[in-house]
C-alpha cells in the first residue's frame, strides 16, 4: 500500500511540475475509509509463491485458487482484490508474446458513434449498438427499489461481461482480417454532460477501443490513433473541408468541392484512413505499396 501511495503521489507531483491543465492531472491520493473501499493488495516476488496450485501470500495466508487458465510464464507480481459481489480474484502480471497472424493486405478505418458503436470502411465489420444495459434496465431498477445491492451488483457485472465479450469478438475479427487499423482517438467524456449520456455509456466506446488496441498489438497488427478534430467536416474523397460543422441531425455528408455524397459516419471512417496515410489508391480496402505509416503514440 505504501508503494502504491508513493507511486500515485509521485505521478501527481510530476503533473503539477509539468504545469498540465487540471483536467489532465492525476489527482493526489486520498484517504479511503475501510468500510467504503474494497480491499486490493499487490504482492511482488518476495511477497508470494505458488505451490501445488495454491497461492501462498505474505503473513502465512494460503489461498486455494480456481485457475481460469495456465500461466504462460512465471508471474512477476500478483494483485488480490475483491469485487462488488464479494468475490475474490487474483490478477497475475506475466510476460506475453506477440501471436502474429498471416498478412491479408487489407486496411480499415474506424469511426466511433452512438447510433452504431463503430462504423468502418468495411460494411462487414461495422459494430451495431448491442444495448446490453438497456435490456437490463428494468431488472436493475427493480433490484434498486428492493435495495438488493448484491443482486444489482450481479446484474451490473453481467452487463459489463457482455460488453467485454462483444468488444473482444469484434476486435479479434477486425485484427484477423486487416493488417493496419486507423482508429479515431475518441474520448467520450464530454458525452456524459449531454442527453446522449446513457446511450453513450451503454455503447462502451472507451472499453471497445481499448480491446481493439490490445487485440491489434497482441497479433502484431499496426494500430494508429487518429486525431478526431474536424473529421466530420473533411471529405474522405478529396480532402476538402466544409465551412461549418454539421449538426448531429444531418446524417449524410455532401462535399461542396467534389460532390461526393455518402453517410456521415462512413465518410469519417474514410477520413481516418486518409489521415493515417493508409487511404488506398484504387482498390477499396487494399493497402497501397508505397504507404509506410507510423504507429501513433
Amino acid at each position: 500500500m505504501i508503494r502504491d501511495f508513493a507511486k500515485s503521489r509521485a505521478k501527481a507531483l510530476k503533473d503539477v511540475k509539468a504545469r498540465l491543465p487540471m483536467r489532465q492531472r492525476a489527482g493526489m491520493p486520498k484517504f479511503k475509509k475501510k468500510a467504503l473501499a474494497r480491499p486490493s493488495l499487490n504482492y511482488t516476488l518476495r511477497g508470494y509463491r505458488i505451490t501445488d496450485g495454491r497461492l501462498h501470500l505474505a503473513g502465512g495466508i494460503v489461498c486455494t485458487v480456481v485457475w481460469s487458465r495456465e500461466l504462460p510464464s512465471a508471474p512477476s507480481s500478483v494483485r488480490v482484490y475483491q469485487d462488488a459481489q464479494g468475490h475474490w480474484y487474483c490478477s497475475f502480471v506475466v510476460a506475453t508474446e506477440v501471436r502474429s497472424l498471416p498478412e491479408t493486405g487489407q486496411v480499415i478505418g474506424i469511426d466511433w458513434g452512438v447510433t452504431e458503436t463503430a462504423t468502418t470502411t468495411s460494411e462487414a465489420h461495422d459494430l451495431p449498438h448491442a444495448e446490453h444495459g438497456k435490456r437490463a434496465a428494468v431488472k436493475l431498477a427493480r433490484y434498486q427499489r428492493m435495495m438488493a445491492r448484491r443482486r444489482a451488483a450481479k446484474a451490473h457485472a453481467k452487463v459489463a461481461r457482455q460488453r467485454q465479450d462483444t468488444a473482444r469478438k469484434w476486435a479479434l475479427r477486425v485484427a484477423r482480417d486487416h493488417d493496419a487499423i486507423a482508429v479515431e482517438d475518441f474520448r467520450p467524456k464530454f458525452l456524459a454532460k449531454t442527453t446522449m449520456a446513457r446511450k453513450a455509456a451503454d455503447a462502451a466506446i472507451s472499453a471497445t477501443k481499448t480491446e481493439l488496441i490490445t487485440m491489434g498489438r497482441k497479433h502484431g497488427r499496426l494500430v494508429m490513433l487518429v486525431d478526431p478534430k474536424h473529421t466530420t467536416m473533411d471529405c474522405g474523397q478529396c480532402g476538402a473541408r466544409t465551412k461549418h460543422a454539421l449538426p448531429l441531425s444531418e446524417r449524410t455528408y455532401t462535399c461542396t468541392a467534389c460532390g461526393h455524397v455518402c453517410p456521415r459516419d462512413k465518410n469519417s471512417a474514410r477520413v481516418m484512413l486518409v489521415r493515417a496515410g493508409l487511404y488506398p489508391a484504387g482498390v477499396e480496402g487494399a493497402r497501397p505499396p508505397e504507404a509506410l505509416p507510423r504507429e501513433a503514440a
